[in-house]
């Protein structure tokens, strides 16, 4: 488990964390997730003591990474996936990992088979691509076969192939009971990966809840339903003080229905007047449309139109992942 208490870390006047307080628990891959400037990375940093606090505390399992006798035991990270010598071969970099944490020789192979790096162990570094160097850096984190893991921007430069793979490795490893935090700016990801999320801004905390409770509170959820009586189930939902709205689609009108309601009580509403039912569906919002609107104030950097006028981030259209994946990556 990862505990953070009122960690905050400030450089000169600017204050890159603040009082920032949240808990990682085993058994789930949890989501750190931030606008560009929120401090995840540092965060990340001060987690494995790269980075020291200007007040609070940050324990893994109760005690301090500084603390640590083998600590790629304990904990595993990825937080720079270039972070390798370029001449060095994957197998020798996995190797002075292994020998710094007195590690077996055995466990280099198993890691780079691990992720699918086998056939190229012994070429160097420097000559792989993004992609590749993800899968190193992963391989590394797994070196020690720890309980805790950290992932800073995992399906960086991966293919979709590798994509479904990390997703399917993270739950993998949660559900062996270990702790995983995972930082991504991949909403759409996100929201297939992680069961949790830990949402800062600015350095603060914003929301620390599973990430259908995430979306719920912040997008809400919309009930459609398609009826050959819609005019008469709208009227008898209005007199129940609910909001309706009528709005096309591909099988024809539909009812959209907000606000406390579950679809057994319009479903059995309609029983009781009769009222023949084609579709009764929930409708959640989006994680990414959840993100915007929770962090749009958060923001540090802006965009303006043609205009001038700055854009509101919360009505932005939502974006593909292949067009997030194939943009330049900042720094966060």
């Amino acid at each position: 488990m990862i505990e953070a208490k009122g960690l905050t870390k400030r450089y000169g006047h600017t204050v890159a964390v603040d009082n920032l307080s949240f808990e990682v628990k085993p058994g789930k891959v949890t989501g750190f997730l931030g606008p560009n400037g929120a401090g995840k990375s540092t965060t990340m940093r001060m987690i494995l003591g790269l980075d020291t606090p200007t007040s609070g505390d940050v324990r893994i399992d109760g005690q301090h990474y500084r603390d640590l006798r083998q600590p790629l035991t304990k904990i595993g990270a990825l937080l720079d996936a270039k972070w390798v010598h370029p001449n060095r071969s994957a197998r020798a970099h996995l190797a002075w990992m292994a020998a710094s944490n007195k590690l077996p020789k055995s466990s280099v192979d198993k890691a780079l088979e691990m992720v699918g790096l086998t056939a190229v162990a012994n070429k160097r570094a420097g000559a792989f691509s993004l992609g590749m160097s993800q899968r190193l850096g992963i391989a590394g984190a797994l070196l020690g076969d720890p309980e805790i893991l950290l992932f800073d921007e995992p399906v960086n430069g991966l293919d979709p192939e590798g994509i479904v793979w990390i997703r399917t490795f993270m739950h993998r490893l949660a559900d062996e009971g270990r702790t995983v935090l995972v930082s991504s700016h991949l909403l759409s990801e996100m929201a297939l990966t992680a069961e949790e999320l830990v949402v800062i801004g600015r350095g603060k905390l914003i929301s620390q809840s599973t990430t259908t409770e995430f979306v719920d509170r912040a997008s809400g959820t919309t009930i459609k339903v398609r009826t050959p009586q819609l005019d008469l189930l709208q009227n008898v939902l209005q007199q129940q003080s609910l909001k309706t709205r009528i709005e096309d689609s591909d099988e024809g009108k539909a009812l959209i229905v907000e606000g406390d309601v579950t679809t057994d009580v319009i479903g059995e509403t309609a029983a009781a007047q009769g009222i023949v039912l084609h579709e009764l569906s929930l409708k959640r919002g989006s994680l990414e449309a959840a993100f915007m609107q929770m962090t749009g104030h958060s923001v540090e950097y802006h965009a303006t139109d043609a205009t001038g006028e700055v854009v509101d981030p919360s009505l932005v259209p939502p974006v593909s992942g292949a067009e997030v994946a194939a943009g330049p990556k900042e720094d966060n």
